[in-house]
């Protein structure tokens, strides 16, 4: 296998886990930069060496992550020879591919054909966690209605953005010069619904992407409506955090849908709210604070917690056993 961008967050999620296969696959490490050398990183201060990305890194892997930037998973398309491995896209950089398809195999049916295609692109986290979430309320009762408060952690944005969120933390307590790279905003003891003008990614992008790759993955569910979705960049470095509202055709009862969750593999906390800290490097969804809504009888609150990285990289890892 080959990681492009083999230094990034995603990439640590995914040679960690690669770490625990038996047998281990042999893991090549490829740098994301441009300039065609290799380059040497690290990794809990043991150093790493990354090939360049070129055809012949490449070549001998059958599937190729691209874990390091949009630009650097465009460049892999375009040296990734005809015999080349296939790629699994857990950025969402090549959506817009004509040979692309969408992937989220933790919220998948069992038992259909699955997608074959050169390129699989993982869907963004927030629309898996709350694919499965929805998926397995359905089992509870009819869903008429759903509104999401989505709150993205800066590790959504990588290396860089952890980075930033630091910085701002510890220059706004001792009242410094913030840096503004990635959010052009303050983001440190803040929430924001939108970055500033000259962010390199617009916040308005994600959010649409994490629409349009939910209402992709519940078109299996036709049953499920299309939620309406708010995104918030939230203060955190790891973990998306959810604020659920779900209205019922009829009037649920918290706790047998807490044991339905339950039973359904969820990770259930009636007595304690799960927080997207304690859930770091935990596996799955932590579903808490369920309650009756107490100006509609047929709806309820709910709060919900899941590792952003391991759920994109689960899925990538599920994706990618179907090309082995």
């Amino acid at each position: 296998m080959a990681v492009v961008g083999g230094d990034s967050l995603l990439a640590k999620e995914l040679r960690e886990q690669l770490r625990q296969s038996e047998p281990a696959p042999r893991v090549e490490l490829i740098s994301s930069t441009a300039d065609g050398s290799s380059v040497l990183g690290a990794d809990h201060d043991e150093p790493i060496v990354m090939s360049p990305l070129t055809a012949v890194s490449l070549a001998g892997s059958r599937v190729a992550f691209l874990a390091g930037s949009h630009a650097s998973s465009r460049r892999t398309l375009k040296v990734n020879p005809p015999d080349g491995p296939v790629l699994i896209d857990l950025l969402g950089a090549l959506e817009d591919q004509p040979e692309a398809r969408l992937r989220a195999p933790q919220v998948e049916r069992q038992g259909e054909p699955k997608p074959a295609s050169p390129i699989k692109v993982i869907a963004h986290p927030a629309a898996i966690a709350l694919a499965i979430l929805l998926s397995r309320l359905a089992q509870c009762g009819r869903i008429t209605r759903s509104l999401v408060h989505v709150f993205e952690p800066a590790s959504e944005r990588g290396q860089p953005g952890l980075d930033e969120l630091h910085q701002q933390t510890v220059a706004v307590l001792a009242f410094k010069k913030l840096k503004m790279d990635v959010f052009d905003a303050q983001l440190g003891f803040n929430l924001l619904a939108r970055y500033g003008e000259e962010a390199p990614v617009p916040f308005q992008a994600i959010e649409l992407r994490l629409e349009r790759n939910l209402a992709s993955l519940l078109a299996a569910y036709p049953a499920i409506p299309m939620p309406s979705v708010r995104l918030i960049q939230a203060p955190v470095f790891h973990g998306h955090s959810f604020s659920v509202w779900v209205e019922f055709e009829q009037a649920p009862n918290p706790k047998e849908l807490s044991k339905s969750l339950a039973a359904t593999g969820i990770d259930v906390r009636p007595d304690d709210p799960p927080t997207n800290v304690g859930t770091t490097g935990e596996s799955g969804l932590s579903v808490g604070a369920i309650g009756v809504d107490r100006n509609q009888p047929r709806a309820c609150w709910m709060w919900m917690v899941a590792d952003n990285l391991r759920m994109t990289v689960e899925n990538a890892l599920a994706a990618a056993k179907e090309s082995l």
